[in-house]
């Protein structure tokens, strides 16, 4: 005869320990669809993802050092939550580093598509991580945050690269004070 109380209660414990491969009870869809995400994340060299509290997935930090572009050899810290509405709505994402950028404003909202009107199911974490790392590598200034940087990048590109660098050394812009963000 076969046991089933305690085949039960064995799968009970796995599961409480994490051993067992099946859904943990209260698992959200969004928890299952981020684990997802994570198992299947390949990410490039510059980027790096750090989980303040490794028990929740939900709420997480992404560092991209460009290694080329307007933004090389910078650090900047993007900090993600993703809602118990994920897949279906987009994560929020702000940028925590204070930045010189026509997609990215003052206050760390960032303008990119996907992460707004153009989000869908199928999209991915890794989607969004690609699409930041392509800001910074090719700002857009046609759909600006910040209205000033996107008029000095289209009028003066070389302008517009002091103001990158002075602002990632530490210093002003105009009235604005942008901490150092250089990598050492």
């Amino acid at each position: 005869m076969i046991k089933l109380f305690s085949l039960k209660q064995q799968k009970k414990e796995e599961e409480t320990l994490g051993k067992s491969g099946s859904k943990p009870r209260g698992s959200s869809a969004a928890q299952l669809r981020i684990q997802k995400d994570i198992a299947d994340l390949n990410l490039p060299q510059t980027c790096q993802i750090e989980y303040p509290d490794p028990d929740d997935l939900l709420d997480f930090k992404l560092t991209i050092s460009p290694d080329e572009g307007f933004y090389r050899n910078g650090r900047f810290v993007f900090i993600f939550k993703v809602g118990p509405g994920y897949p279906h709505d987009a994560p929020k994402v702000k940028c925590e580093t204070k930045v010189y950028h026509p997609n990215i404003d003052l206050e760390g909202n960032v303008c990119l598509n996907i992460l707004r009107e153009d989000w869908k199911p199928v999209l991915t974490i890794s989607s969004i991580i690609y699409g930041l790392q392509y800001l910074l590598l090719e700002p857009n200034p046609d759909d600006p945050l910040n209205r000033e940087a996107a008029e000095v990048l289209r009028q003066n590109r070389k302008i517009f690269e002091q103001n990158v660098m002075k602002s990632m050394r530490g210093g002003y812009i105009g009235n604005t004070y942008f901490d150092r963000c250089l990598r050492l």
